[in-house]
């Protein structure tokens, strides 16, 4: 590997620590003037050495998505939460559970994921996902009526840590659709998720009976589950 060059490395660790969202290597070479840019070589070979640095610290530097970020490390993240006085949005199972079945069965429709889920799944709920932008309509499914396709967006990867979805873990290895909200219900509570303030969300209000009525083996009896807030402080706050 060529020599890193100190003065890059020291501009690409301040961008990381500002940006508070991703960087690609395209953006960290648009930082530079027309004709002084640095090579993509050259910028990988400083994240790498970045990332070796901060093996041993509090922080990591992680590719997320397409692009890289330095964040808070898992294990720490209780403790730095304790620093934030703001009250964590909180999203119901339903919505978790909604936003799991998209991630494993993209692209789907609102119809596919009622089946799944066995009730009906709320404009609320969908709205909601939307307005975050972890899914967005990607197509149409061309039966009657043409309904909206749903995926997941680089949002989504980025906010749960994930470099793409082969990150999910196997669908073969989850026996049912409580494991899978398991699983990301595990991720919430592991992200960093300050770059999105918390508004009067649907998912902040009770679910409706129809919500409610969950098959046994559809859903668990679980109420809600707290998403953190921001477990690393950025300079200033900040897929597809």
């Amino acid at each position: 590997m060529s020599e890193i060059n100190p003065e890059l490395k020291n501009i690409v660790e301040a961008a990381l620590l500002v940006a508070g969202q991703p960087l690609t290597v395209d953006k960290m070479q648009a930082m530079f003037p027309e004709g002084s840019q640095p090579a993509r070589e050259d910028i990988r070979a400083v994240l790498d050495a970045l990332a070796e640095e901060y093996a041993a610290r509090g922080v990591e530097l992680r590719e997320i998505g397409k692009g890289w970020r330095i964040q808070t490390r898992e294990k720490y993240a209780e403790y730095v939460a304790r620093l934030l006085e703001e009250r964590p949005p909180r999203y119901s199972r339903a919505l978790l559970e909604t936003l799991a079945i998209i991630a494993y069965r993209q692209p789907v429709t609102r119809g596919e994921i009622e089946h799944i889920r066995g009730v009906s799944v709320s404009t609320d709920i969908i709205r909601t996902l939307t307005e975050r932008g972890w899914i967005k309509e990607v197509g149409r499914r061309d039966v009657p009526g043409r309904p909206a396709l749903l995926g997941t967006t680089r949002e989504f990867l980025e906010h749960f840590n994930l470099k793409s979805l082969e990150d999910l873990p196997p669908l073969a290895e989850l026996r049912s659709l409580d494991e899978i909200g398991a699983e990301l219900n595990a991720r919430v509570s592991d992200t960093d998720t300050g770059e999105v303030s918390a508004g009067p969300m649907a998912a902040d209000r009770p679910e409706t009976g129809a919500d409610q009525a969950v098959s046994e083996d559809a859903v668990p009896p679980d109420s809600e589950v707290a998403e953190p807030a921001p477990v690393f402080a950025h300079s200033h706050d900040s897929r597809g």
